[in-house]
Order: structure tokens, then sequence, then C-alpha cells
């Protein structure tokens, strides 16, 4: 099944352990991404689509609503700016990243017909206090900007929390409760690849040596030996080329059980936000093979 989902692209979230296990948040994931780019409906006689040729979702927002989707959030979202403007699905994001940290008593989960135009801005405007509190930068971001669904502001916050849910995993990990930082993050990727004898290494999650994604092939081999097929890497150096080791970089990292959210253009465009989020990723599948268990059994 999974072999199949690949040759359409939409091999994205699930290893086959995770289908036979049944693991819920990843199987609506990987259901939702399928009808996302496949959606099998015929076009309707009555409808000028023309009208909405200009709605277009950008990668990035592709990339984050894919990852709010696999955090299991209620309702589903399909369009970031309109389904987070009641500030519902960021208050579920917030209590994953932090349990407990929202006081569901100041949240209107139903909202009342003459109310509901400042209910819902009271949820936005509790929920940029949230990030406040979680040392959000929120510069020049107001409640009234999600409520409006900004989408520069609005995609502001999405990748903090992105970023910050990453990051306390990786906390939990370093079972001292400090948060790991991304230079140390770094610098476990280097010791990493030094510790198995690998030829790459990175500066930054900015560097220009990682469009290849070699570095991450290797990182993925060190994780668990004998993953990569060395033979199917390029090494000409051409956008191409360089797009194909990504794609390989993420689908094997994905197979070893690292749950990347990261498209393979990010690696070859060498967008760092998205960089950070894959060797974050790897670096909670080193620590803890089996962390969606321990997650579960918490």
């Amino acid at each position: 099944m999974l072999q199949q989902a690949d040759k359409l692209g939409c091999r994205s979230f699930l290893t086959p352990q995770d289908v036979v296990e049944g693991v819920y948040k990843l199987n609506v994931a990987f259901v939702a991404n399928l009808f996302n780019n496949h959606p099998a409906l015929d076009k309707p006689d009555d409808v000028d689509l023309e009208a909405y040729d200009h709605i277009e979702e950008s990668r990035e927002e592709k990339t984050y609503r894919n990852w709010m989707n696999s955090m299991g959030v209620n309702p589903h979202v399909n369009w970031l700016y309109s389904d987070l403007a009641d500030g519902i699905i960021i208050f579920q994001l917030y209590d994953i990243i932090r349990p407990g940290i929202v006081d569901w008593k100041r949240v209107h989960i139903k909202f009342s017909k003459l109310k509901k135009f400042m209910e819902k801005l009271e949820n936005c405007n509790y929920a940029v206090e949230l990030g406040l509190k979680l040392r959000f930068s929120l510069v020049g971001i107001a409640g009234h900007d999600l409520a409006d669904g900004n989408p520069t502001l609005t995609l502001a916050l999405i990748w903090q929390l992105m970023r910050a849910y990453t990051l306390s995993v990786l906390s939990q990990l370093a079972e001292s409760g400090s948060p790991i930082v991304e230079a140390e993050i770094i610098s476990w990727v280097n010791t990493r690849l030094k510790d198995a004898k690998k030829t790459s290494s990175i500066r930054s999650f900015q560097d220009s040596s990682i469009a290849n994604a070699l570095a991450i092939v290797d990182l993925v081999d060190a994780i668990k030996p004998g993953t990569i097929n060395y033979d199917l890497l390029r090494h000409d150096g051409t956008p191409e080329d360089n797009l194909a080791n990504a794609k390989y970089a993420i689908s094997t990292a994905r197979k070893i059980g690292a749950r990347i959210y990261a498209l393979p253009e990010d690696i070859m465009e060498v967008k760092p936000k998205m960089v950070m989020t894959v060797f974050a990723c790897l670096m909670a599948r080193d620590y803890i093979p089996n962390l969606d268990s321990k997650q579960q059994q918490q």
C-alpha cells in the first residue's frame, strides 16, 4: 500500500508498522494528505473555478498544515487562515507543546450568534498571550491579526509553534528538563557523523553544503547502519540531483522512524527553519527509537 502511495508522491508520515499498529494520528494525516493531492472529484458543472485560480497553497503552508493534522487537532485543518481564525486549534497545539498551559475556562469553544466576533477575538488575544508566555517572538502580532487571517503574521506564529514542539520533544529526550538549543543539535549532528566515520558535517542550518542532502543521508546511515544505498545518490550538484537526493534522504529518514515534516525542496533550497526540523527529528529518533509508543504511554 505504501509503495503505491509513494508512486503518487503521497508516502508521508507512515511506516508499515504504523499501519499495522493502527497509530491513529499518523493514519489520519496520511489519508488527509492523499485526499489533498488526489481527491478524485469530478469538476462541478455549475461552479466557475477560474474565480479561485489565485488561491493556491504554498509549500510552507502545506508543511504547517500537514504538521498540525498529524498532531491530531480537531477539527481537521484544510485552510490555515480560516481554520485557525477562532484560536481553538492553536490552543490544542499549545496544550500538546506544554500540557496544562491553556486555561480552558478562558477559551470559547462554542460561539453565540450575537457575540461570535468578540468571542473569537478574545480567543485570539489569549492565543497571543500564551505565545508570549512561551517566549515566542510576537512583535507586531495581535489577536485581530489571527482573527483576520493575516497570512504573514499567522505563519510567524505557526512556525514558532512547530519549532517549540520539536524542541519540546528534544527536551523530554534530554531528561534534564532544560530545553535543547539549536547549537546542541548541530553539535550532536557533527559528533554522530564523526563517530560513524562519515566525511560530511554542517556549520549551521544555513550551510550551503546541506543542499545536496548528503549530510542527512550520512546521518540516517549513522543512526541505522546499512539503511542507505549509496549507489543511488547523485553527486553532480545540479538542482535536479540535489532534489533527488533530498527525496531519498527524507524517504529513508521516515523509514527508520523519524517524523520528518519538511519537504525535499526545503532541503535543496536550504530553508534553515525546515532544515532544523529535519535534524531535530532525526535526533529524536536516535535518542528514543520508539518515541511514539513512549508518548502514548505518558
